[in-house]
């Protein structure tokens, strides 16, 4: 996997020409995750969901058999008419055989064709919901190793154009069968009714297989780089669409513009060239039909002039020839549909086998809501990169019901501590404890139940308030949410809103201001009930006055419970029981606010820098930020 994307600045020149193509994103990464353009390993994967439908491909199967069958025995039904019905000296009677046949042919084919397209797109339909649940499963367990390095837009094309293309091959894949019967049955046939008239048919099939050798390489080929460009471009569009704000506050949209065109025309280019040669033998095919036909009407219709052939035997054949090619022209087409399946199911395959690095052991045990609530440090060494650690032999203890704030400047390990606790991450080196436990001992379910995490960007999900502040304990009462959303100060706001508790958030709570969503997130929190309550600068896109407003409540919200807090805000550092000072990865500083203040070193530093602008604030203020609230 490669360890950073690559980005090339690309800007509009001066001339008007076009700027070299920019390399945005993780494409680098897919193609070493994504491996080779066809594999033997996809049939058996994708066979492995078609498996629990077994018994309907097999009776798709036999109604495509059935329809071949039909399409086998129509032209030898006309033959017989002909010859026996219609030629002087036919009878009334074979006129009559040759109708009946003809409507049970027709019957047949009906409940045939019928049955097969039926069965073919159930199951199709029913393979790719399972393919989808599991992909959808197993990208909720994957590292975030890896998910921070894969683009959202990457991914979703694997989620939906992939598995588009998987449907069109499972719906074809079935009758390929019946194709490939048809032509092996056309040519027993025609060379059973006429041997000689037979090969001159054939005869034209070299040219198709010399024509093949030479377009079955470079189909592929272009089949792969269309979905390769195709997932590229879906993935600069899910970008630009997440970071419209940030591109219409820079005023970037002509540079971002450039930046997708280029992307864009890459695919149009590649997809116009996969059509040509998805579409090239169509042409050929028609040609090789319009010459074989040719050929067989020359020589046949001598031959029935000089009485040596029978004119039904003549009609049959014109009507194999014409059936003779169709098939080749489907598998064609076919073929066309099999590559593109198996470009995506490399891709789709190889996003269910992205290791998950971080798993329950066999004998993983369950963290016991009764436990302590203590975390511990121990010796532990941590880099995304293991070349390169952030974190370097850092050891700490915070005790059951104690709040430590974690300090220090911009990339010293605070936010990689928090991820750490959670098992986000493993360490390389040491150890982290919860309750005792190293966390590589214990089941993430159970882990993940007694720790509760605010963000610096709270993620709210489409739905209603409601089901937002329960969303990590869903069987929570409507009770317990109003309690702690009033706890939190989340209840009046939420009550001006048009239809309170039950209205619905729009994409990430995009109808909330910033501050409202960190409240949700909040109480959202509390309504967790967690032993351990992990704030990653929870306060830092929250004014200073609706911060002090929530002081209060998160003196509740920490009630009984260990706290962890990453902020650069003075008040939720300065009333924790502790400050534990990161700089580079280590461990410098431990003590309380005054303490660390009389040892006048890192932590003094950033207080007088940073900090002691909140003694500008009027006295009043923080009084009524100390006052009880109506809301509680």
């Amino acid at each position: 996997m490669a360890e950073e994307f690559e980005t090339e600045r690309s800007d509009v020149r001066d001339d008007g020409r076009r700027p070299p193509r920019a390399v945005v994103g993780s494409h680098r990464i897919e193609e070493e995750i994504f491996g080779k353009v066809f594999d033997k390993k996809i049939i058996r994967r994708i066979w492995a969901f078609v498996r629990p439908y077994r018994r309907q491909v097999v009776l798709a199967v036999i109604a495509v058999l059935a329809f071949t069958a039909m399409q086998l025995a129509i032209p030898l039904i006309i033959r017989y008419a002909i010859d026996h019905g219609m030629q002087t000296g036919g009878s009334q009677s074979a006129l009559l055989d040759a109708m009946i046949a003809f409507a049970i042919a027709i019957c047949i084919n009906f409940v045939a064709s019928y049955a097969q397209e039926t069965l073919v797109g159930n199951v199709a339909e029913d393979v790719l919901f399972d393919i989808r649940r599991a992909m959808f499963s197993h990208l909720q367990r994957v590292s975030l190793s890896f998910m921070d390095k894969t683009e959202v837009g990457r991914l979703m094309s694997r989620l939906q154009g992939d598995v588009n293309s998987m449907q069109e091959f499972l719906e074809t894949s079935v009758l390929s069968v019946g194709d490939i019967t048809l032509l092996i049955g056309i040519v027993v046939v025609m060379l059973y009714l006429d041997f000689g008239l037979g090969l001159l048919t054939l005869s034209a099939l070299p040219v198709l297989f010399i024509v093949r050798i030479f377009w079955l390489p470079r189909a592929r080929q272009s089949f792969m780089a269309a979905h390769e460009t195709n997932s590229v471009a879906s993935g600069a569009l899910a970008e630009a669409i997440h970071g419209v704000r940030a591109v219409q506050g820079m005023d970037r949209q002509s540079v971002n513009f450039t930046l997708f065109d280029d992307k864009a025309r890459a695919n149009l280019l590649t997809h116009l060239r996969a059509a040509r040669f998805a579409q090239v033998m169509v042409p050929i095919v028609d040609t090789l039909t319009g010459v074989a036909m040719a050929l067989v009407i020359v020589v046949g219709g001598a031959r029935v002039l000089g009485q040596a052939l029978d004119v039904g035997v003549m009609v049959a054949f014109l009507f194999y020839i014409q059936r003779f090619f169709d098939p080749i022209r489907s598998l064609t087409l076919q073929y066309s549909v099999m590559q593109r399946a198996m470009a995506s199911g490399q891709r789709l395959t190889e996003v269910l086998d992205v290791r998950v690095d971080i798993e329950d052991k066999p004998d993983a045990t369950a963290l016991s809501p009764q436990m302590d609530g203590s975390v511990e440090f121990r010796d532990v060494v941590f880099g995304y990169n293991p070349k390169h650690p952030v974190l370097k032999n850092v050891s700490f203890k915070v005790n059951p019901g104690e709040t430590v704030a974690l300090v220090g400047p911009t990339g010293s390990g605070k936010s990689s501590c928090m991820s750490l606790i959670h098992r986000f991450y493993e360490v390389q080196q040491g150890a982290v404890l919860v309750g005792g436990h190293d966390v590589r001992d214990l089941t993430q379910e159970s882990l993940g139940r007694q720790i509760a995490m605010v963000l610096q960007e709270p993620f709210l999900f489409t739905g209603s308030v409601l089901e937002n502040i329960r969303y990590h304990r869903t069987d929570a009462t409507r009770e317990q949410v109003i309690e702690a959303a009033k706890a939190v100060g989340a209840h009046d706001f939420i009550l001006r809103m048009p239809e309170g508790y039950d209205s619905m958030l729009g994409q990430r709570g995009g109808n909330l201001s910033l501050g409202q969503r960190q409240l949700i997130s909040f109480a959202r929190a509390l309504v967790a009930d967690a032993k351990i309550l992990v704030l990653d600068e929870a306060t830092a896109n929250i004014d200073s006055y609706t911060e002090m407003l929530i002081q209060k409540a998160l003196v509740k919200l920490l009630e009984g419970r260990t706290g962890l807090v990453i902020a650069h805000r003075l008040a939720t550092i300065r009333e924790a029981d502790r400050i534990i000072v990161l700089q580079n990865g280590e461990l410098i500083e431990s003590g309380n606010h005054a303490e660390l203040m009389r040892n006048g070193k890192l932590y003094a530093r950033l207080y007088n820098l940073n900090y002691s602008s909140f003694d500008d604030i009027p006295g009043e203020i923080v009084e009524d930020a100390a006052a009880p609230s109506s809301a509680t």
